[in-house]
């Protein structure tokens, strides 16, 4: 088993080593940038509109959180089962990762590429919405593989390329389900429990293999009707927490900052190398830490948006805003004034202090809350990781399901769900660093024939974008809505009423 894994090592470290250099990561910015542009800087210029639209519409509006009686889920269920992938290990084990290898102005370019990551996730869903098709179940099908197929397809010389992308993407997203998804998650919450309570590895994987298989053996509807309880109560259990430890703190905040701008552009490496070495591991880390955490980029989330009974694809683009927002502007940036201010990290060289380094970067956090807390610290850490690393299991065995129905059909799905519940196993006794080095590339994978699809059908976007500014925002009624570039889908859309 050893020499197998050795092996395995050596070829992921070649496959990372390409699918995140610095031409994809360029890519992923560019894109990102692109959206950001074509759209008018929407994130910002409609501020006020998405956030009403999106968590002001939870306390307001019944369409949004209202049970479906179909094969669809609500908006707040495809939000909270997004969330549930996204809001994981990354917010808490990935963000101290950043900080612990690029310093902490890894934490300024997570920033950067979140800001525009915003509206990647938002043209990925515009998508999902404008190709989605509905299956032999009655259940809705969207995501990277359907507009990468349908959407190219129309364009001239690009049919043949699109399906092939199309495959590509859906079988990285396959391998992706048992990387990001699935061991890396497992990984970390068998690593904290066991840390926090001495609790054996394998009877932690015995019983998440349950607890996972008992919930994503059911489907999307348990699924989203589990994610829809957990995901608000872990989410301000763990705010709650972090932000009694930065008051706690208050006095350092200001030098907290400081030491984000200052080391994203000035801090040298660790190992004490120049001083252009050092910024382009801040970047590196804070991109990819960024991307793992949000998957803006990615065209996963886009796969339970999809599912939405949303009529509007803008109205399921802005909840692509707010998720990217939550995650990483909100969650990880108060994972990374925790462990900044709590003395983990010395502010004035950027390194971590010679107590922090010796507890590992995978267990930052918890000693960052043992600071603060003592020794209860660590078990509410590890309570927090086991939270977010299950929801993100749960979330991302959809997306599973919804690649290898894409593959494979709609009948065999049962398939995968019980070799996805295995994995949990494999996932709860694998080497650490492996299974987080394995969950980089499949990232990586499942980014690139995306990124392509969002940048050759952003001018659907664009045009969908102002369509709905133009009818929504400006109040023009003479503007025929686009719902649904499938024309049977469009009539059916257009029958329903209006969600303002």
């Amino acid at each position: 088993m050893e020499h197998f894994l050795e092996q395995i090592t050596k070829v992921n470290d070649v496959i990372n080593g390409a699918v995140w250099g610095w031409p994809a990561l360029i890519l992923l910015a560019f894109v990102g940038i692109l959206m950001t542009c074509m759209t008018k800087f929407f994130q910002l210029t409609h501020l006020g509109y998405w956030m009403k639209h999106t968590i002001g519409a939870i306390f307001g509006d019944k369409h949004v959180t209202a049970h479906t009686q179909d094969k669809t889920i609500s908006q707040f269920q495809s939000l909270c089962t997004a969330l549930a992938a996204t809001v994981g290990t990354g917010n808490i084990v990935g963000v101290a990762g950043a900080i612990a290898t690029g310093g902490p102005g890894a934490v300024f370019w997570m920033w950067l590429i979140a800001f525009f990551g915003m509206m990647t996730n938002y043209s990925e869903n515009v998508l999902g919405i404008l190709y989605r098709r509905r299956n032999e179940t009655g259940e809705w099908c969207g995501g990277a593989m359907y507009y990468l197929r349908d959407g190219l397809a129309a364009k001239k010389g690009w049919k043949g390329i699109g399906k092939v992308l199309a495959a590509l993407f859906a079988c990285f997203c396959l391998l992706a389900s048992f990387g990001i998804g699935n061991m890396s998650q497992v990984n970390s919450m068998t690593e904290n429990i066991n840390h926090a309570f001495n609790i054996p590895r394998l009877w932690i994987g015995i019983f998440l293999l349950f607890a996972v298989g008992l919930v994503t053996l059911g489907g999307i509807k348990r699924i989203a009707a589990m994610t829809e309880k957990l995901v608000p109560f872990m989410v301000v259990l763990y705010l709650l927490g972090t932000l009694f430890i930065i008051i706690k703190h208050i006095g350092t905040v200001p030098a907290v900052f400081v030491s984000i701008f200052k080391g994203a552009f000035h801090l040298k490496s660790a190992a004490g190398g120049a001083v252009g070495a050092g910024i382009a591991t801040a970047m590196k880390m804070g991109m990819k830490r960024g991307v793992f955490s949000n998957e803006a980029g990615l065209g996963s989330s886009v796969m339970v948006h999809s599912s939405s009974n949303v009529k509007e694809p803008v109205r399921q683009g802005m909840w692509g805003i707010f998720e990217v927002f939550a995650d990483t502007i909100v969650v990880c940036t108060l994972t990374a004034l925790t462990i900044l201010s709590s003395g983990a990290v010395d502010l004035n060289t950027g390194v971590l202090t010679e107590t922090a380094e010796a507890v590992g970067s995978s267990n930052l956090m918890s000693y960052s809350f043992e600071v603060s807390f003592g020794p209860i610290g660590s078990k509410f850490i590890a309570v927090a990781i086991l939270l977010f690393a299950y929801s993100t299991v749960l979330g991302w065995s959809h997306y599973g399901t919804k690649a290898f129905e894409y593959l494979f059909g709609t009948r065999t799905i049962i398939i995968y769900r019980v070799i996805f519940v295995a994995m949990v196993m494999f996932g709860a006794l694998v080497n650490a660093q492996l299974a987080w080095d394995i969950s980089d590339t499949f990232n990586g994978l499942m980014m690139l024939p995306n990124l392509i699809g969002v940048v050759v059908l952003s001018p659907q976007v664009m045009e969908c974008t102002n369509n709905y500014v133009a009818r929504k925002i400006k109040g023009d009624t003479s503007v025929v809505p686009m719902l649904s570039l499938f024309e049977d889908i469009e009539a059916e859309q257009l029958q329903k009423p209006d969600e303002d």
